[in-house]
């Protein structure tokens, strides 16, 4: 790895992620001081600080903790960003221009896949829910893993999961073309749908780059792709393939799928033979489809037909997907981390699926500009699939504003009549919980931030 032998320090540069906090954890665990700036506090930050993180808020040199300035030895620090951060971002520019040895948490994740056989799982959307399916799966097993996850497993309460065993799940990032520089041993991918266009400029080169992402899977190892997109994938010379889904050719399919109230259940056939009977907690058919190709990486790994069947059942979902935060007669609270038009329509229909015949209501805030141009007619569409919309201002990221590019572009473009524009701060007072039935709220900004004062106004018996 980066000579991290010789490493006592590491700051990181936009801490606050989900990624880049479980890699602060994880170094701070193994040892390294730690340290970072973030532009805002958040839960995870208060994690990190009680964990003994130096954190900071503001943009500013002075506030970098002299731990990770002053006389210490520059070969001693290593300093870790993400391509989120702005490249006018005073602290990373100080240690860029003092030469720091500094890395994008590609880089570091990469090294750390090189070092272990590493499950990674790609795609435009299902990445988090399949890594947290696999990470359950396999910490439930004899198997184990650890695992860095891009959100907050309910079942562990973190986005970080260290275990004893040879396996470490990651999520394949292709924002910024992370993703190839990992090195795993078995890779999935989702979908393909166009996203991150800012990047890839069209969605043909965006396939080609998870075309390239399939040459860095390690000689021997299997690659597990959604059957729907297996004609866009050219699979190297070497690497196994397998396909999960629905489809009666698929090598890992899911059949005799039944609803019940609360649950679903649906036997998996497999190359090896049919796992029947199995039980499963967690709403839509989308929820079925990842954990099939879940349960296809965990029998590679050596998970047993007994161990998955039980990891199933005690299954709890990730924080942010599908998160049913509130289940009481005649009113259902729902939030998602949807932001792309496909996610949020199979969002709204795992909605319809567990919640038949009732009324959906939907507060959506557009995560960046470039993806709001981009998808605007293709988010009107999917938000008229609901029955009432609030739509809140574009969250910008990373992102400058883009001159008309605003959440009027997706509002103008809906057909629906029950529709309104809010900001943040007016939603709490404009929801009347005796008018509402299902309520979601759905991105992957920080609309986050409603989700307290939401469950509180919903629960307020007066």
């Amino acid at each position: 790895m980066t000579a991290l032998k010789d490493i006592e320090g590491i700051y990181f540069v936009g801490i606050g992620g989900i990624g880049m906090s479980a890699l602060a954890l994880y170094f701070s665990r193994g040892g390294f001081i730690v340290g970072g700036y973030d532009r805002s506090e958040t839960a995870l930050t208060n994690s990190l600080s009680a964990q003994g993180c130096f954190i900071s808020y503001k943009d500013d040199v002075r506030t970098i903790p002299s731990l990770f300035t002053g006389n210490r030895d520059k070969k001693k620090i290593l300093v870790v960003y993400t391509p989120a951060v702005p490249h006018d971002n005073r602290i990373l520019s100080f240690f860029i221009k003092n030469h720091y040895l500094v890395r994008k948490r590609s880089e570091i994740l990469g090294e750390i896949s090189t070092l272990t056989d590493t499950l990674a799982v790609a795609g435009t959307h299902g990445k988090t829910t399949i890594s947290t399916m696999i990470a359950h799966l396999l910490k439930q097993s004899h198997v184990d893993c650890s695992a860095f996850l891009g959100g907050i497993s309910k079942n562990y309460n973190s986005n970080l999961l260290v275990g004893e065993g040879k396996y470490t799940v990651m999520e394949a990032d292709e924002f910024d073309r992370s993703f190839h520089r990992l090195k795993p041993l078995i890779a999935v991918i989702t979908s393909v749908d166009a996203d991150h266009l800012d990047i890839y400029g069209n969605h043909e080169s965006m396939i080609k780059a998870y075309n390239e992402f399939c040459t860095v899977i390690r000689p021997g190892g299997k690659l597990v792709i959604n059957n729907r997109i297996k004609n866009l994938i050219a699979v190297p010379e070497g690497i196994e393939e397998f396909t999960y889904g629905f489809d009666p050719d698929c090598d890992y399919r899911t059949i005799e799928i039944k609803q019940h109230t609360g649950y679903y259940t649906f036997n998996i056939k497999t190359p090896d033979g049919i796992l029947t009977g199995l039980h499963f907690p967690f709403p839509g058919l989308i929820n079925i489809e990842n954990l099939t190709a879940a349960v296809a990486v965990a029998v590679m790994c050596g998970v047993t037909e007994q161990e998955i069947r039980k990891a199933i059942l005690l299954f709890q979902g990730v924080k942010r997907r599908f998160d049913i935060r509130l289940n009481m007669p005649g009113l259902t609270y729902i939030d998602d981390y949807a932001h792309h038009p496909e996610e949020i329509r199979a969002c709204i229909r795992s909605v319809r699926e567990f919640f038949p015949g009732r009324k959906i209501t939907g507060i959506f805030q557009p995560h960046l500009f470039s993806r709001t141009q981009d998808h605007a007619a293709g988010f009107a569409e999917t938000l008229d699939e609901l029955d009432e919309v609030i739509l809140l201002p574009v969250y910008p990221a990373r992102e400058r504003p883009v001159p008309g590019v605003t959440s009027r572009l997706i509002f103008d473009k809906m057909k629906m009549e029950n529709k309104r524009m809010m900001e943040m701060n007016e939603i709490t007072g404009a929801l009347d919980k005796d008018e509402l039935d299902v309520l979601i709220t759905i991105g992957a900004g920080d609309i986050d931030k409603l989700i307290g004062p939401i469950e509180r106004k919903l629960k307020d018996k007066d």
